[in-house]
């Protein structure tokens, strides 16, 4: 495999600002691919999330400074006509589109863990609905008849937690909804592909280290450890990097197509692929929660990276 398999692919990742869709994107450049990074949030404007720290022309930047190029297209994901204007531009520039990574989301703000069903706002459960599964469901029905112009696309439902961690009650109704959406949106997804030779799969990352709560801690990525005495279960956190490096190696796997359906995780991946976070662990986040956050096992998070 050549340091850039990528080269001459096209990919989307759509909801690129910060986290997990900025670090696939980046990590896609890595690999030499063209990547188109959407949101809403540009440098000259703040989605509904309200910051401004990270802006979709900076992740573009970052593609680029990775060995990709990068290009930056604000959209909303909830208005149609807005991702058909964008699949037509990525049509009439390049003709093709090989990978599609939905990660839309942007609803952190909404969730509120420990409250009933019926004593979350019903406009606040609803608008965590739309960010997570209604833009999913319109990104992939215009860009699907690009993708699968040609045999061999994939698609990336971006998620979190896998279809087995998540049989648990993820603590909120609509977040639990919301989570599991793009489970089921990959495994049908899977089942349409399979006829024109395309792949789709759920990625999740573990406890994600993103740029929101780093500054939830109060710490940087240079001290984030500072941060476990306030909760021990940040000692098996990740950096974005894991979950992009995650992706980007699934995107370069010629046999990629063994996965479609499935529920696959940042350590799942990484077992396979042998690619290690950005400080040369393979933390497994989700085998922590199980088994010592959930399962009261007495084993230090050392353990599991």
């Amino acid at each position: 495999m050549t340091d850039q398999p990528l080269t001459g692919r096209t990919t989307l990742v759509a909801g690129a600002t910060r986290g997990a869709g900025r670090a696939i994107a980046v990590a896609l450049g890595a690999a030499g691919a063209t990547v188109y990074v959407t949101g809403r949030t540009t440098r000259e404007r703040a989605s509904e999330v309200g910051r401004t720290t990270e802006t979709i022309e900076e992740t573009a930047e970052l593609v680029t400074e990775a060995g990709g190029e990068g290009i930056a297209v604000p959209t909303d994901h909830l208005e149609p006509d807005q991702v058909r204007a964008l699949v037509a531009r990525i049509d009439r520039e390049r003709g093709r589109l090989d990978v599609l990574v939905n990660d839309v989301w942007g609803g952190e703000h909404l969730v509120e863990f420990g409250k009933k069903m019926w004593e979350t706002e019903l406009e606040r459960g609803l608008r965590m609905l739309e960010l997570s599964v209604k833009t999913h469901a319109i990104t992939s029905s215009c860009a699907l008849p690009l993708l699968v112009r040609e045999p061999g696309g994939l698609v990336v439902e971006v998620t979190d937690g896998t279809a087995e961690t998540n049989k648990g009650f993820r603590e909120n109704f609509y977040y639990d909804l919301a989570k599991n959406g793009p489970i089921r949106m990959a495994f049908n997804l899977a089942e349409d592909l399979r006829s024109v030779g395309g792949t789709a799969v759920s990625v999740t990352p573990g406890f994600l280290r993103s740029e929101q709560m780093l500054d939830h801690f109060g710490v940087r990525e240079e001290n984030w450890r500072d941060a476990v005495g306030t909760d021990p279960a940040f000692a098996i956190s990740e950096s974005p990097a894991f979950v992009g490096r995650a992706v980007a190696a699934l995107a370069s796997d010629p046999d990629r197509h063994r996965w479609t359906g499935r529920s696959l995780s940042s350590f799942s991946l990484a077992q396979e692929y042998g690619f290690t976070d950005a400080d040369g662990s393979t933390p497994n986040a989700w085998g922590y929660i199980t088994d010592v956050v959930n399962g009261g096992k007495d084993a230090p998070a050392a353990d599991y990276r």
